[in-house]
């Protein structure tokens, strides 16, 4: 009877939650194509992502995900995407949602800005099958993060973005001063800003995952921004204060 009741409650979360996808875009840290502070060799060679800061490192994306109990690895998935050195695939223990994660070389930070923001927009979306489920993510997704150096602290982009339909994305920004440097870009696009930062941060996993918790749940932008600012402060100890005035919601 226990068992039945299990089931129950788990179908029940299903229907009342529906099916969601998360498209992660991580631009590995390069000490050599990006403006950044060097950081020691393995962890700023943007060409390999199993040492990398943002992917194969503690606290880097696939590292921090395949150890969550919330998170189930499903597998890597290769990528025509010549640009994309690594994509890897999770379902959320929990609920029926999927995170597909593309860890880009490093040299190519521009072009992962400008995915990233097309997907934010609603383009390009790309289909994969899991189990025979054919499931849409890039522009078909409907949380797009995105992780890594603030490359537009180097360079400008050329391309226009608008909304693809009447859908309308959440967007996570991990990168430093991302709301100053990133506003007039996501404006184009039509997203919703669940979080981005006000100053200079670590954009590594933990705020991320935390965040994700709360929109699960079907949270509110201010209550998932919370989630990212306690995260924020328990592993950077630098204060709820600190915290809360880096990441914020909203434009």
């Amino acid at each position: 009877m226990k068992s039945f009741f299990t089931i129950l409650l788990f179908c029940i979360s299903f229907s009342v939650f529906g099916q969601k996808k998360i498209h992660v875009f991580v631009a590995l840290c390069d000490n050599i194509h990006q403006g950044i502070v060097p950081v020691p060799k393995s962890l700023g060679n943007g060409q390999n992502p199993q040492t990398n800061l943002y992917w194969g490192a503690l606290y880097g994306m696939k590292t921090y995900f395949k150890r969550s109990k919330d998170w189930e690895f499903i597998k890597t998935i290769p990528s025509k995407n010549s640009k994309i050195l690594e994509r890897v695939l999770f379902k959320h223990k929990t609920s029926d949602t999927y995170l597909l994660a593309d860890a880009y070389d490093g040299k190519y930070i521009k072009q992962t800005t400008i995915d990233f923001l097309q997907a934010s927009s609603g383009a390009n979306s790309e289909e994969i099958t899991i189990n025979h489920q054919k499931i849409n993510f890039g522009g078909g997704a409907d949380l797009v993060a995105y992780i890594g150096h603030d490359g537009l602290m180097e360079f400008t982009l050329d391309t226009k973005f608008s909304p693809k339909n009447n859908k309308k994305r959440d967007v996570i920004i991990l990168a430093c001063i991302s709301k100053n440097y990133f506003k007039p870009y996501v404006q184009q696009t039509g997203a919703n800003l669940l979080v981005w930062s006000t100053g200079l941060m670590s954009p590594e996993a933990y705020t991320l995952k935390w965040a994700i918790d709360g929109w699960i749940l079907n949270e509110s932008d201010a209550e998932i921004r919370e989630r990212a600012a306690k995260a924020y402060h328990k592993y950077q100890k630098c204060g709820m204060r600190g915290a809360r005035g880096l990441l914020v919601t909203g434009y």
